[in-house]
């Protein structure tokens, strides 16, 4: 057996914490962004994180995968630490059932800027206050399998690379390119400065209120300014139906998402060029926000390639 592949004997190692001690937060490690990490669980979003670049820091299998499964997972990776057990003994060591007995440990990628992730994009999907890691892993499956370009979140998105939003996306959140818009403190001059806005604002205050709902118009106003028409998922008076060919015309358009419950803020749709609705039967006046973005990306993606022609011509 190869040097690297360990045994455990010991529940309490120090070197297991970031499988079965540290939380989600801890793993971020905020303090520290270059330390943070995260887990990826299979063999499958293992591999797509590598392709992606992403740093193994060290693997934790069934014994029976090191020369099964798991093989060619850890050639790639080298001589970074193998931590082996039974079925059983890992799931107690973790607390969940491992899905095909294999997770990895890994760095997390340097953020990327809107600007960046947009610069060549012609739709990107925007998630706003989407807080279920469920809901976040399951809009990238789905953004990556209906021709999303990009994914933007507002900060209190779950994030894309806690442990169930990645298996949830199968690991399309190593395939589909993604960033987060900054948190901004508004002043009370309407000026934006990089910082939390929750920090130094008391919800309760009216001007605060007034402030914090600049922040989504100013997401919206960001979106403007790369080249984008913004449509909002919401039911209002005046919504149009997904299907309108004035949105297929678009040669770059945001698709903006809401949170679950709430949709989304009243200054977020006021901001957006249109207001889009799903036509739904049977007194259904909403979806989940994962399979809503599942039909908004089906419909507003197809016409992509097309309307970019148009446009030239």
């Amino acid at each position: 057996m190869s040097d690297n592949i360990i045994t455990i004997t010991d529940f309490m190692d120090p070197n297991l914490d970031v499988y079965a001690r540290l939380t989600e937060n801890q793993l971020l490690n905020r303090a520290n962004p270059k330390e943070g990490m995260f887990i990826a669980e299979s063999p499958k979003v293992i591999e797509r994180a590598l392709d992606a670049g992403c740093e193994p820091v060290s693997l934790l299998m069934e014994t029976k995968h090191v020369n099964g499964e798991a093989r060619g997972i850890i050639e790639r990776c080298q001589n970074i630490p193998v931590y082996t057990a039974s079925f059983d003994l890992l799931t107690k060591l973790t607390g969940f059932a491992l899905t095909r007995g294999t997770l990895c440990a890994m760095y997390r990628p340097k953020p990327r800027s809107v600007e960046e992730v947009c610069r060549d994009a012609r739709r990107v999907a925007v998630l706003e206050d989407v807080v279920n890691p469920t809901n976040v892993g399951a809009i990238f499956r789905s953004a990556a399998a209906l021709h999303m370009d990009a994914v933007l979140l507002t900060p209190a998105c779950s994030n894309p690379l806690y442990r169930r939003a990645i298996r949830v996306s199968m690991g399309t959140v190593f395939q589909v390119p993604w960033a987060y818009f900054p948190k901004y403190n508004v002043g009370s001059d309407n000026t934006f400065s990089d910082a939390s806005l929750h920090d130094k604002c008391d919800s309760r205050d009216q001007n605060c209120s007034d402030r914090n709902s600049s922040v989504y118009k100013y997401n919206i106003d960001v979106l403007h300014k790369l080249g984008f028409k913004t449509c909002a998922m919401a039911l209002t008076d005046d919504s149009v139906s997904i299907d309108d060919p004035v949105l297929h015309s678009e040669e770059r358009l945001a698709i903006v998402l809401g949170t679950e419950g709430d949709g989304l803020h009243e200054q977020t749709i006021d901001s957006c060029d249109y207001t889009v609705k799903i036509p739904m039967s049977h007194g259904v006046d909403s979806l989940n926000v994962a399979a809503a973005s599942a039909v908004a990306f089906w419909e507003l993606a197809k016409y992509a390639d097309e309307s970019a022609l148009y446009c030239k011509f």
